[in-house]
């Protein structure tokens, strides 16, 4: 008898994204928050909020955005586009997430609320900051966090820590994170916008996500900078030229979740 065939690399990869890419991975993933809204626009709004504060044990940020939702009366778009700081402030007032504090919260709110009038959507503010630049999705990015910084003379530089800034190095993780909800299709990710294509995106990458693509050897670099998640991206469009960051849910899983009893630890052959 002949011997099974050992999975490819590639095989095995695509094995854990089928396995974790499932509508039940939403209930327990920061992403959640943007499935309970049927509005674009909010679904948007609360994804930014989700995504800057995805760190942490998992049950205490769901827990932290669902207050955040009610704080916001269940209009995340609403809430920031109109915001008033004399007005609204008590709505945030004593809110906090590890080191995003109450006025992290009302400085991000009112700065994204004055961008929203300028633009009227999140995509379209990542999407001018894309079309101006020549370094793609990170001009995007970059663009984005200038923006929120630059929109209001009297923010404090406090607020930087929590808008990643790639061309000075930093991964991005979590915005690249909410670039692939928004950009990429479901069943877990929304596909909501249209000014940048899934092949374009680059895969979040963290300490844990890092150790598996270094561990199946997909990554080199030893620092979680813009330029390994840039390394890690290119050597998954190799697999798949069109989406590569569908394998963020090979490597996050992997690192949150560990490897599903029913599919073998991969060895090159």
């Amino acid at each position: 008898m002949s011997r099974k065939r050992a999975p490819t690399l590639k095989e095995h990869l695509d094995h854990l994204v089928a396995w974790y890419e499932r509508p039940a991975f939403i209930d327990d993933d920061p992403v959640a928050a943007c499935h309970g809204y049927g509005d674009s626009r909010d679904q948007e709004v609360i994804g930014l909020y989700a995504a800057t504060l995805a760190w942490g044990r998992r049950a205490t940020m769901l827990a932290k955005l669902e207050e955040l939702c009610e704080r916001m009366r269940h209009q995340p778009y609403a809430f920031a586009r109109n915001f008033d700081r004399v007005r609204d402030a008590q709505r945030l007032e004593g809110f906090k997430h590890r080191t995003f504090l109450t006025d992290d919260a009302l400085w991000f709110t009112s700065n994204l609320g004055r961008l929203l009038k300028k633009y009227h959507t999140v995509e379209a503010i990542f999407a001018d900051g894309y079309q101006q630049g020549t370094t793609g999705l990170a001009g995007a990015i970059q663009g984005f966090s200038e923006r929120m910084m630059r929109v209001d003379a009297h923010t404090p530089p406090r607020l930087q820590k929590h808008l990643a800034r790639p061309m000075r190095g930093s991964a991005a993780k979590r915005l690249c994170m909410f670039l692939r909800w928004m950009v990429r299709p479901g069943p877990v990710d929304l596909g909501l916008w249209q000014s940048f294509s899934p092949r374009e995106l680059v895969l979040p990458l963290d300490v844990h996500s890092g150790r598996q693509a270094r561990a199946l050897g997909l990554l080199t670099r030893r620092t979680n900078d813009w330029k390994a998640a840039q390394e890690l991206t290119d050597r998954c469009r190799i697999f798949s030229p069109t989406d590569p960051a569908r394998y963020d849910f090979a490597f996050f899983g992997l690192g949150a979740m560990g490897l599903p009893p029913h599919i073998a630890s991969w060895q090159s052959q």
